[in-house]
């Protein structure tokens, strides 16, 4: 049976790859991967520390290019993959742009789509904007639903998913994350980079920063504000990989560059990252990957955000929404830095994302779902 996985961003890069691994080695599949490289630099590190080698790597990334645009050449890219390779199965994963417009190449073309990580829902179709129309969009016409947690496939069936299409897989991104750890850990200079800001800030407890978000683009001057309050204390040391979009990279450039106990970094490859993710005493992000994989590590995350897909990790007790008013932002990473008993109980929490079996799973309802 021929697989075809299309992704294009660093974060799908990182839940697909373990699904990667468990294609290539189980003898009942064909397994073929065609990137669009929506993102370049960032996918490719990815791919290069997961030993994964595109069979199609289209090169769709260009500076400032409109959604529109981006979704109209991987349709058609995707599209003359589709033609050539024909298979049984399209994989996509997730909400972006390229999960979307490759699982609506797959439908033109009467190909079956798989949706890894389905049924993820905020209910507001603005944020997180776009994703939520896209994977809201995926939905409708994907012949498998992997879902990540029973909410999830609850979801999926108040929209009148049909329930034998519906599994809860648990999310590929813990089995991605337990083998980075892993592989870190046997070769520490894989993580030169979080080396070096650990010796810098040793006897500081470390707050990893994202922040990426388009709905947030409005607000990255009171993200700053607010991390530029949390750099005045002395215990503290704040790591800030910037994401390269010039609405957060320009905005966090002028306002917190020269602060002793900030860092701010280019993005990190995944190594340092899970390196960082494992070091950190708490993350304050807006991502949404962060609020499945911190809590694997038993580490809180505070999300810049006013709702989430991903309610399972607020009902866990691992994360907790705090927008982006600044004054709530620092009131609530102080609570976690001054309350021990508020961060341990965080911490400690469980973790709803999975055990890190989803890859097989996943394999095992390649092979036996109706088409």
């Amino acid at each position: 049976m021929k697989i075809l996985t299309v992704f294009g961003t660093r974060p799908e890069a990182i839940k697909l790859f373990p699904l990667l691994h468990a294609l290539r080695d189980d003898p009942r599949f064909e397994s073929r991967v065609c990137v669009t490289a929506q993102h370049r630099e960032m996918l490719d590190q990815v791919l290069a520390f997961a030993g994964i080698v595109p069979d199609h790597d289209l090169g769709l990334m260009r500076d400032r290019q409109s959604l529109d645009t981006l979704n109209a050449r991987i349709l058609v890219e995707v599209g003359g993959v589709l033609e050539a390779e024909r298979p049984d199965w399209v994989v996509v994963q997730g909400d972006t742009t390229t999960a979307f417009a490759a699982a609506l190449a797959a439908h033109y073309h009467r190909i079956p789509v798989c949706h890894v990580e389905a049924g993820l829902r905020s209910g507001d179709l603005a944020n997180p904007w776009p994703e939520e129309m896209n994977r809201r969009a995926i939905a409708t016409f994907a012949a498998l639903h992997c879902a990540p947690t029973g909410l999830a496939a609850d979801n999926l069936v108040r929209e009148s998913i049909e329930r034998e299409r519906i599994h809860i897989t648990g999310n590929t991104v813990i089995d991605a994350l337990l083998w980075a750890r892993e592989r870190v850990r046997e070769a520490p200079e894989s993580t030169r980079i979080m080396r070096e800001l650990e010796r810098r800030f040793e006897g500081r407890r470390i707050v990893r920063i994202s922040a990426h978000r388009r709905e947030n683009f409005g607000h990255m001057r009171e993200i700053a504000s607010a991390i530029r309050r949390l750099s005045q204390r002395d215990d503290l040391a704040i790591v800030f990989p910037v994401h390269r979009n010039p609405a957060v990279r320009d905005v966090m450039q002028v306002e917190l560059s020269g602060l002793d106990n900030v860092a701010l970094i280019d993005p990190l490859d995944y190594p340092n990252f899970v390196r960082l993710l494992d070091i950190a005493h708490l993350m304050l992000t807006d991502s949404g990957g962060v609020q499945e994989e911190a809590p694997a590590l038993g580490t809180p995350v505070l999300v810049m955000r006013e709702t989430t897909e991903r309610p399972e990790a607020i009902a866990a007790g691992t994360a907790r929404l705090v927008g982006t008013d600044p004054e709530r932002i620092v009131n609530e990473v102080t609570r976690l830095l001054d309350d021990s008993e508020t961060h341990a109980a965080m911490a400690s929490a469980h973790n709803p994302y999975g055990d890190g079996q989803a890859a097989s799973r996943i394999c095992d309802l390649l092979k036996e779902a109706p088409r």
